[in-house]
Parts: structure tokens; C-alpha cells; sequence
């Protein structure tokens, strides 16, 4: 999605020109994870669901096929530039930091990679579990980005070294942009304070190697925050040996950890 910064900019921007390359490789690495986490009961056929910041539509468009015609999506962004309604999906322009709930009688409301770039993440949250329906389930998705990512393999120590230092500065810079990159480990806790039950998380990673789909994220990231990065100190010439070693079949990288956390709206006491 795009992603509000402390100044009112986006730090990704769904209309900037690496978006759908971004998009592609998050969908590519993620869907098949929210899939899961989204089995039976959570999701059912005739279900309504809201989809928080849809970025590129993919779990919009598979929740969509999931709920069958008897359903429906709602399919939210700020930006819904890549988003396309269609029978049962529906798409409207929404910022869920300032804008109110599209509705409150949500069976499922998914916000993947959201709430982590939101001052306001906790009072979001909250709004997001009063979306719900009794017996409604909220699934929140974030990546963990506490713990440095770890080179598997690589041509050289400092091609190595490079990788950790532009990968840093990379997570300087979402934090300077507002970004909590330990929020993963808060939404347990905050559904339980939020008054939802059978709250479970589930935490995913994954090897990547050089000129995978996964790596090109760290890729096309690093191109997204280029500006950041040469701000900082980086050199451009730091950056273009990033993205080699990205594309070079001898490294391997581990993927960011991917947080899937979930709990249910309590249903009333027959």
C-alpha cells in the first residue's frame, strides 16, 4: 500500500514506478502464507470482508473467489490506482488513519504490511476489530524487522558486509519515516487489549537467493528509497553493487519475518 510518513509523503508509493515490482514480489512471497492463515472457519463462503490498504488487489481478488457470490470485499487504499472492482469485489479510496470504518458488519477485515507505517496503529487497530461482526475474525499482518537479516551466502565478506550495511540503512530510514519495526510483536497483545479472543500468531521466513523474486524486493526497495539512502551517506556506486549482488545466484539471504497474528470478535452468550 502507500504508506504515510511523519511528514504527510509516502514512503512507498503505489503511483511511483517501482510500485507494481514491489507489489509482484510481496504477493508472490505472501499470498500463499495470508491463504492459510485465512482457512476455515476464519474465512467461509457468503463472507464480507474488508481488505485495509489493497494495494495491488491480490488478496483482494482470492478473498473475493473464496467467498463465492453470496460474499463480498471491500478493497480499500489511499492510492486504489492498481485496484479494479468487479462482481463481488468493491473498491473506494479510504485513509483508515482518518477516515471512518466503511461499515461495521465485517465477517473478516485482513491489513497486511499497514499498521506497521502508522503512528496511529494502535487506535487503527481498534477501529478495524470494531469493524467486525460477532464471531468476526481481525488478521493483521506485519514484517518483523527487529532482527538484522541474515546472509545465508555470499561471493565475498564484503560483499556481505555491503548487503548488512544498505540493509541497515534501509531500516534507519523507515524509522526516521515514522515505521515501528517492532509493532510485529505488539499486535498479540493489542487484539487481547482490543477485546478479541482465540488470538494466535504464526511467524514465517524463508531463504531467498540472488535473482529470486523474494531478493528483488530488497531490490526494488532500495530503489523506492534511494534518495533516503544517498541522504544518508550511501554512495551510488554502494547502491548499484547492492543491487548486482541481488541478482547473483551465489548469494542467499533470508527473508524478512513475516508475523501473521489473528484473533476473533467474541460472539454474545446464547
Amino acid at each position: 500500500m502507500a504508506t504515510p510518513t511523519s511528514d504527510g509523503a509516502y514512503t512507498f508509493d503505489n503511483g511511483a514506478p517501482d510500485a507494481v515490482p514491489q507489489m509482484r514480489a510481496l504477493e508472490s512471497f505472501l499470498d500463499p502464507i495470508t491463504m492459510r492463515r485465512l482457512a476455515r472457519p476464519v474465512l467461509r463462503l457468503g463472507s464480507h470482508c474488508w481488505e485495509v490498504g489493497a494495494g495491488g488487489g491480490s488478496m483482494a481478488w482470492r478473498i473475493a473467489r473464496a467467498v463465492g457470490p453470496d460474499g463480498g470485499v471491500l478493497a480499500t487504499d489511499i492510492d486504489p490506482t492498481h485496484l479494479r472492482a468487479d462482481g463481488n469485489l468493491t473498491v473506494r479510496r479510504h485513509d483508515v488513519r482518518t477516515d471512518l470504518p466503511p461499515g461495521d458488519a465485517f465477517d473478516l477485515v485482513h491489513a497486511r504490511l499497514v499498521l506497521l507505517h502508522l503512528p496511529e496503529r494502535r487506535r487503527v487497530l481498534r477501529t478495524l476489530a470494531g469493524a467486525l461482526t460477532p464471531g468476526g475474525w481481525l488478521l493483521v499482518e506485519e514484517f518483523d524487522c527487529t532482527t538484522p537479516v541474515r546472509v545465508l551466502n555470499a561471493p565475498s565478506d564484503d560483499a556481505a558486509k555491503l548487503f548488512t550495511q544498505v540493509m541497515d540503512a534501509m531500516m534507519e530510514v523507515l524509522q526516521e519515516h515514522g515505521a515501528d519495526l517492532g509493532w510485529a510483536q505488539d499486535v498479540h497483545t493489542e487484539m487481547i487489549l482490543a477485546g478479541l479472543t482465540e488470538v494466535d500468531t504464526s511467524t514465517h521466513s524463508q531463504s531467498w537467493a540472488g535473482g529470486s523474486t523474494g531478493a528483488s524486493l530488497y531490490e526494488t526497495n532500495s530503489r523506492q528509497l534511494e534518495p533516503d539512502l544517498l541522504a544518508a551517506g550511501l554512495s551510488p556506486q554502494q547502491l548499484a553493487a547492492f543491487r548486482r549482488l541481488l541478482r547473483d545466484p551465489s548469494f542467499a539471504v533470508m527473508s524478512y519475518h513475516f508475523v501473521s497474528t489473528r484473533g476473533r470478535r467474541p460472539a454474545p452468550t446464547p
